[in-house]
């Protein structure tokens, strides 16, 4: 696996034309995604249900009711997190939860997090050394637990976590001494193989694949993980001229075998079909996936295949992904699907229909992994400067009903948002929030009951009773007598998920709304909706609370996203360089009805934030401007003036980057006030 993205690119692209250098450590992907394939009848039956429903309402495929979104976070060359080596254990913390936030601030609604990167581990392992990418030393203890860390924050935003292990890497040199002496590999030395200046377990060797199953199984018994996620690293992508140093290994193991690429695929076959069955014997919830290399074979190799012509995971990884697929061995397969629509190699629609063909009918879920490191990254395809291009690919996944989402590569790409890649995507298919695709057979809960609903200062406050893992909030415009099926048959209506009894909608105006909710089990199988609870507003009583964390913020990409300062509203602050341009960050809500309204913000300050941040108010007469000094008062609401405001729902109120002070603007609440 390569160590940046720039290298990584580049191998993928030789490796696609042919000449076979590694393709890059990206893929891995979304374990999270659509675990545990229910048995083949319980989803017919789950998916005859859907279909009645689809059938009988007009829903609106850019708001799917259910769809995996997670992003990889990498911990190997700490390409996402940590940042670097030697972080204090606050400062980690305080990175991992800004990965998270990021994530909800995107609709996400789950993470596949690295924690076995190079045979170490993060969390305290009796298998193997602490991960050298958390202290800069391998067997350093970090001081806390990350891994436990990593499940708790995720839980607590209803994320899913996923943990990805690398199975065979031991490290991206070839030096043994440089392994902490306890390591594994230094006391099996016949355990392992160097091979292209890297060092790599001996996929052929039975002990060998006992370790690496019982070192992911102690993750999984100890913690709440929601999935186990294997990247596209088996054997090793080749390296012109030089040779796996396994032939003796297949003269002790091989027999049978008529080649040893047979035998080679036989035994990364043991590998998933053990793991399968392990887990699922420790916890049947826990979903297993894999992340293989965007090919399996070409058409012009076997029939089988697909319309490419780029390298061939079957034959030089040894990944027999259709097998893991027809088998059942997996819950999910998260395709490494890195290449443009068009590209005559590896053509994105044409690969995303092969994959979907390949799941058909099996029970197993189909999630697209997706190239968020090429979207407007120097040196890529043209089709890459294309704003659209990632935006494309989910539009035609719509034509595949067996794509139930996607995974991108990596965090940092998503933040980076190069060219508003990945807020065009948003904009387009993020639009509500989403369930995860139900996986299993396991029986729905038990409707929730609504005890109160009530409207506000920040919104109308909801609580229920309920016994469930998670919940979804429905909000109707209105206050119909009885409950119609088709408000619960996409995300029109959805406007939120939590692991909460309670729940409050910030975005509610003056309206009158009925509120449903619905629980979730482990595995996502949903109760019937509660009893709809009617809320009226009252027009003196208007009160709406906006945060940049929310579905009516919008910003640019010059816009940062920071969990920094103690004094922020919710969960995360938006910050940004002041320049001689507007670029605003706008609060967009309904105003019920015109008239006065008292306008209100809130920010975190610091002596190094901005002294003349101007914010901007839509106001009936025109925009009015006012600057606040960010330096001081923050933590509170800071009123900016009385306005006389318009009836509709539109940008209210901005913040903008024109000032000639120096320090960071920042962006976090609005609160908005009839009078």
């Amino acid at each position: 696996m390569t160590t940046h993205r720039v290298s990584r690119s580049r191998r993928l692209v030789e490796a696609i034309a042919g000449s076979v250098p590694r393709v890059v450590l990206a893929a891995l992907t979304a374990a999270l995604l659509c675990a545990a394939a229910p048995a083949p009848s319980a989803t017919a039956t789950a998916a005859a249900a859907q279909a009645a429903v689809s059938a009988a309402c007009a829903t609106d495929p850019a708001k799917p009711k259910r769809q995996l979104r997670a992003m990889w976070i990498s911990s190997v060359a700490n390409i996402d997190w940590p940042s670097r080596t030697g972080l204090s254990v606050s400062a980690q913390q305080a990175e991992f939860r800004a990965w998270l936030d990021l994530a909800v601030h995107k609709r996400m609604n789950a993470v596949m997090v690295q924690v076995r990167p190079t045979a170490d581990a993060f969390w305290p392992s009796p298998y193997e050394p602490w991960s050298q990418w958390l202290t800069g030393t391998q067997g350093g203890n970090p001081g806390y637990d990350p891994l436990a860390f990593m499940v708790s924050e995720a839980h607590a935003r209803n994320l899913e976590l996923h943990a990805w292990f690398n199975p065979y890497r031991i490290a991206n040199h070839d030096d043994p001494s440089k392994l902490v002496a306890s390591h594994p590999a230094r006391q099996h030395p016949a355990w392992r193989f160097a091979y292209g200046g890297k060092l790599f377990y001996n996929p052929g060797i039975p002990e060998v694949r006992d370790f690496i199953e019982d070192a992911i199984m102690d993750a999984v018994t100890r913690y709440d993980i929601d999935g186990v996620h294997l990247d596209d690293y088996f054997y090793p992508y080749p390296v012109s001229g030089q040779t796996i140093p396994d032939s003796a290994t297949y003269a002790q193991y091989g027999g049978g075998f008529a080649n040893i690429g047979d035998w080679r695929r036989e035994n990364v076959n043991l590998l998933v079909k053990e793991l399968d069955q392990r887990i699922h014997a420790a916890k049947s919830w826990v979903s297993f996936g894999v992340s293989p290399f965007g090919i399996w074979r070409n058409a012009s190799t076997d029939p089988l295949g697909s319309a490419t012509s780029g390298l061939q995971s079957y034959d030089v990884i040894y990944a027999d992904s259709r097998l893991w697929a027809k088998q059942g061995w997996v819950d999910y397969l998260a395709p490494q699907i890195y290449w443009h629509i068009g590209f005559g190699t590896a053509d994105y629609a044409v690969l995303t229909a092969w994959w979907s063909g390949v799941v058909r009918g099996t029970g197993v879920q189909l999630v697209i992994g997706q190239a968020a490191y090429r979207a407007g990254a120097s040196g890529q395809d043209a089709a890459w400067q294309d704003p659209a291009e990632l935006s494309d690919h989910l539009t035609v996944n719509r034509q595949h009903p067996e794509v139930s989402g996607d995974v991108y590569f990596s965090a940092k790409d998503v933040r980076a948002d190069r060219i508003s890649s990945f807020t065009t995507l948003a904009n387009t298919h993020y639009t509500r929030p989403a369930l995860l695709p139900a996986r299993g057979g396991a029986a729905a809960p038990s409707a929730p009951s609504i005890t109160s609903a009530t409207l506000g200062p920040s919104g109308v406050a909801l609580s229920w009773q309920g016994s469930a893992t998670s919940y979804a909030v429905y909000r109707v415009d209105g206050t119909p007598a009885t409950a119609d099926p088709c408000f619960f048959a996409d995300a029109r209506n959805l406007i939120g998920t939590t692991r909460q009894t309670s729940f409050t909608d910030t975005t509610a105006s003056a309206a009158a709304y009925t509120y449903y909710v619905t629980a979730l089990n482990r595995t996502h199988q949903e109760s019937a909706a509660s009893a709809g609870k009617a809320v009226t507003g009252s027009g003196g009583g208007f009160s709406v609370v906006v945060d940049n964390a929310g579905a009516g913020f919008t910003a640019g990409s010059a816009w940062g996203t920071s969990a920094y300062s103690s004094q922020l509203y919710g969960t995360d602050y938006r910050f940004a360089d002041p320049v001689a341009a507007s670029d605003p960050a706008w609060f967009r809500t309904a105003i019920p009805s015109a008239g006065s309204y008292r306008v209100e913000v809130w920010y975190p300050a610091n002596a190094g934030y901005n002294s003349a941040t101007p914010y901007i108010v839509a106001a009936g007469g025109g925009n009015q401007t006012v600057t606040v000094d960010q330096r001081a008062n923050g933590g509170q609401w800071r009123s900016l003036g009385t306005f006389t405001l318009a009836a509709g729902t539109y940008d209210v109120v901005g913040v903008s980057r024109w000032t000639s002070a120096t320090g960071y603007v920042i962006a976090d609440a609005v609160r908005i006030t009839r009078l």
